[in-house]
């Protein structure tokens, strides 16, 4: 199973951008997807950013995957 995280874009430079997971910043790249800005909310797998979503939509997957991680943190 893949799984792709939303992070939102801090600065570009080329094809590669700082994004920001919530309060933590990597540098990923952006040779798979163009047409992004600063400000931006993309989803990251591998270390690329391979779609662009909405601000709403990168809260809701955020929210979702907190719920998963709770789930799990219960389980044991």
């Amino acid at each position: 199973m893949c799984l792709a995280t939303p992070a939102k874009i801090k600065s570009i430079n080329k094809l590669k951008a700082i994004v920001d997971f919530g309060g933590v910043t990597k540098e990923i790249s952006l040779g798979v997807l163009s047409n992004v800005k600063k400000g931006d909310y993309v989803l990251i797998h591998a270390g690329f950013a391979i779609g662009k979503v909405k601000q709403q939509e990168a809260k809701d997957i955020k929210n979702a995957l907190k719920e998963l991680e709770d789930v799990f943190k219960y389980k044991d």
